[in-house]
């Protein structure tokens, strides 16, 4: 009872047509079973999408429907919400979906469940029962700018190291990772985990840079690519990390903003920021999929796809593919790169979660259910045959790697950029 008021505050807060058109029309036809990652792979009821949804829709019978309402123990509505129904709506929001909306392209009255768990979670981070993980990631972004905590002095020793490589690998000791250039045609975004633990997808991209002849910075101000309130309901703290994002950029007066290979970082700020901002930005935003495949289209860069000669496949992050529309682009950058490429079944707008998105690999307490799901993901690649998944997203490296050695699939992941990296070929010296 304590709990009911304000949940109906929240809700009544967060409600818009297109919500309640979706809380209203779900007929629980249970088509959606067979899209889920989680209802696939582990065969449970409660794994359902309507499930999942059906906290909130009760909520929002019991307050707006009209049966619902007056008689709530009839047509499913709920007029008092406990701490008992709370738990499960964290259980089921948080760790049972990762919002990739795969079950909206298959519902056949077309509900976003994916905003209406996005919804829901707001409502309980608002109520203070965001898990601590994925808080603490949210925590340490809006304290120190990134998600790692990466200090801006480990940050700079981080890109000059790799200046250093970078400058070994091309042979050119004028070959330069430009930090805080102003003027530059664009910048360029990091996710934390490369400068924290793979700082060669720094050296990577900035190889394809130099081969490009790009006119490239990067800067110290704001660098993550990645915004964790997206996964957490915060829109509030989603509007500042994509206005640090942003303003950045316009300091250093640059023409373009690139999202390093992020899904979620890339639909956050491309497609989600200027919602939360309230206006349009003033600076063109690409995915540096997008950027590497016009490189390769025009020219810029020269690829030997004998370089890499084993059997690759290509897993589509569900925020880059189904939530962002890049599709073509890196099937076109892995016909120029690879010798041996694979396509996984199914694949593009309809490809199956990797498991780690929705802040999931940041909440440990879910992770026995969320490996549990990655089976379905895990049988994907296996079938392909393939030694290699090539993926853009950061946290689907992780979420691959770990499902597919929990499920005894034995491959190796990583990202597009170090897959054209390593088959750039370099104009010869004179």
């Amino acid at each position: 009872m304590a709990y009911s008021e304000k949940v109906m505050e929240l809700l009544e807060k967060r409600l818009t047509r297109q919500l309640a058109t979706y809380l209203h029309v779900c007929v629980h036809c249970g088509v959606c079973a067979e899209s889920c990652h989680y209802s696939k792979s582990t065969g449970e009821s409660d794994m359902v999408p309507p499930y999942k949804t059906d906290f909130l829709r009760k909520i929002y019978k019991g307050k707006y429907d009209l049966l619902g309402s007056k008689f709530p123990g009839w047509f499913g509505g709920v007029k008092e919400v406990d701490e008992e129904m709370l738990k499960k709506m964290v259980d089921h929001a948080f760790g049972a979906c990762t919002m990739c909306r795969r079950c909206t392209v298959n519902c056949p009255m077309g509900i976003d469940t994916g905003m209406i768990i996005r919804t829901t979670r707001g409502i309980l981070t608002e109520l203070g029962l965001t898990p601590a993980g994925l808080q603490a990631t949210i925590d340490a972004h809006m304290e120190t700018g990134n998600n790692m905590a990466v200090s801006k002095e480990d940050f700079i020793d981080t890109l000059e190291w790799m200046e250093e490589e970078l400058q070994e690998d091309v042979d050119d000791p004028n070959a330069k990772i430009p930090i805080d250039k102003k003027g530059a045609r664009l910048i360029y975004t990091f996710n934390p985990r490369e400068p924290k633990y793979h700082p060669l997808s720094i050296k990577a991209a900035a190889k394809i840079f130099y081969a490009a002849g790009e006119d490239w910075t990067v800067s110290t101000d704001s660098w993550d690519v990645t915004n964790y309130a997206l996964f957490s309901g915060d829109d509030k703290k989603a509007r500042h990390i994509a206005d640090n994002l942003i303003s950045a950029a316009r300091k250093l007066e640059v023409k373009e903003i690139v999202m390093a290979e992020c899904g979620h970082g890339y639909r956050a700020f491309r497609w989600e920021g200027e919602n939360w901002l309230g206006k349009t930005y003033d600076i063109p935003v690409r995915g540096f999929v997008e950027v590497m495949a016009e490189y390769i289209r025009e020219g810029r860069i020269k690829l030997d796809p004998a370089k890499n000669p084993d059997p690759v496949t290509y897993h589509d992050p569900c925020n880059q593919a189904r939530n962002g529309g890049i599709l073509d682009e890196p099937r076109y950058i892995l016909s120029q790169a690879v010798m041996d490429y694979r396509e996984m079944t199914p694949n593009g707008q309809d490809n199956f979660c990797c498991g780690g998105g929705g802040g999931m690999l940041s909440m440990s307490e879910f992770a026995k259910r969320r490996l549990a799901a990655s089976k379905v993901k895990a049988e994907q690649v296996k079938a392909t045959g393939a030694s290699i998944v090539g993926t853009s997203c950061h946290n689907c490296l992780d979420g691959l790697a770990e499902g597919c050695k929990h499920h005894g699939v034995n491959v190796k992941i990583t990202n597009l950029v170090e897959l054209v990296a390593n088959a750039i070929v370099l104009p010869e010296k004179e």
